[in-house]
């Protein structure tokens, strides 16, 4: 052990409550610092899990087309027309889906696509009816590009695979219409009926989707809605969903149809829970700043109590650089100290928070508090900790390197 490092433990040991009282203040800051950001980014990622599973990471709609203005130029009798663009004009749907699908395989990033038609209808059961909006589907295309085999709750996608007239609605559509799997209702168009029998129940844990939502097989949809051709959005699967947005920009330009990513589509969220995730981390990093000051504190009343202990060292040929060191020292053991203890707390207090019972169902489903185990949260915490507390150490370090012997002697060391 150095002489320094000795020095700096003898001082530390004559403030055991002062600095105990900082030590606590660093475990606390970083444990809740590492819970509070792992439930935050867990909720966040489900969130956009759940999106992801349901409407994919990209969606290829509307057809693009320039739209130009005509403008006149000239003198009477010496007329001529200019051609100018005058923006983009949304063409609904896509035309040629089979081309487009095609031209998405190019793609490096792009693990699969699904061929989607939707239309608005009415379901009508034996007691109930109500508005929902069909999903016409190849079921393993959009297996591909969603999560739709894991968010079956009964039924089997076998049933629905094996006959055409039947249809996969919402766990919460069920629920209102007050029917279950082997159950048919009608489904009406434009005021002509027909009758499907349901294969399977699905939930995604968002409300709006389990209650409106239902899946037919495409090619009953588009004699259904009268459409034998085209498509009304591609559903496409990325390999990395964080390239989603430079992903859509490349083939808006490339496919000529409007290409929307999943974080523009949901932007409204993912600030809320960014906004979240700040706000809580702002919270308890006050913690922190106690640790800090109280540290700052300590070591001011130190340097006030040890100063003819200073001199004494100074008088030995210790540098004021020496000096400066035992004092961060000190401010350094505490530091470790409540590090590993806060690093500590704050994997128990995860695990312990991820036991907790928390039934949620609207924006997606989970019975229990979700967590996020990423090791950037223990190594935000740990800087936030090491930045507040060696930068409340630097003034009474400077302080006490600044003594003289000669003044202390005098009586006139400050």
């Amino acid at each position: 052990m150095s002489p320094n490092l000795r020095i700096a433990l003898r001082f530390l040991t004559s403030k055991r409550r002062a600095m105990a009282m900082s030590l606590a203040c660093i475990v606390l800051g970083v444990g809740l610092f590492i819970v509070t950001q792992a439930t935050t980014t867990g909720f966040e990622a489900l969130f956009v899990r759940t999106i992801l599973g349901t409407n994919g990471a990209i969606r290829i709609e509307d057809r693009l087309q320039n739209t130009i203005r005509t403008v006149s130029a000239g003198r009477w009798g010496d007329l001529f027309e200019v051609s100018k663009k005058d923006g983009q004009r949304y063409i609904e749907g896509i035309e040629q889906p089979d081309l487009v699908m095609q031209a998405l395989r190019e793609f490096p990033n792009v693990s699969g696509a699904s061929e989607v038609l939707t239309g608005t209808v009415i379901v009508r059961a034996p007691f109930k009816s109500m508005d929902g909006k069909a999903f016409g589907i190849r079921i393993e295309d959009h297996l591909r590009v969603s999560d739709l085999g894991r968010q079956i709750e009964a039924g089997s996608l076998a049933a629905f695979r094996a006959d055409r007239m039947s249809v996969i609605i919402g766990v919460e559509m069920a629920r209102r219409l007050l029917v279950e799997v082997g159950d048919s209702f009608e489904l009406l168009v434009d005021g002509q009926a027909r009758r499907y029998k349901i294969a399977a129940l699905f939930e995604t844990g968002i409300s709006d989707i389990d209650r409106q939502r239902l899946y037919l097989h495409l090619s009953e949809s588009r004699s259904l809605f009268r459409k034998p051709s085209g498509a009304s959005f591609l559903q496409v699967a990325l390999h990395d969903t964080d390239r989603a947005p430079s992903d859509a920009a490349h083939m808006t330009e490339a496919l000529g149809h409007s290409a929307r990513c999943w974080q523009d589509r949901e932007s409204t969220w993912l600030g809320v829970f960014r906004a979240l995730r700040i706000s809580s981390g702002i919270t308890v990093s006050v913690f922190t700043l106690i640790a800090g000051l109280a540290m700052f504190n300590t070591l001011v009343m130190i340097v006030m109590e040890k100063t003819r202990e200073i001199a004494i060292l100074r008088s030995m040929g210790y540098t004021r650089s020496d000096i400066s060191l035992i004092f961060f020292w000190q401010a350094a053991i505490v530091l470790v100290l409540g590090i590993l203890g806060g690093l500590l707390l704050g994997a128990g207090g995860t695990w312990a928070i991820s036991q907790v019972p928390l039934p949620i169902n609207g924006i997606f489903k989970t019975e229990t508090f979700i967590v996020n185990w990423s090791h950037w949260h223990y190594v935000s915490a740990s800087l936030a900790a090491i930045l507040m507390v060696m930068a409340a150490s630097i003034i009474p370090a400077r302080r006490a390197a600044q003594l003289e012997p000669g003044d202390v002697i005098r009586g006139t060391g400050q």
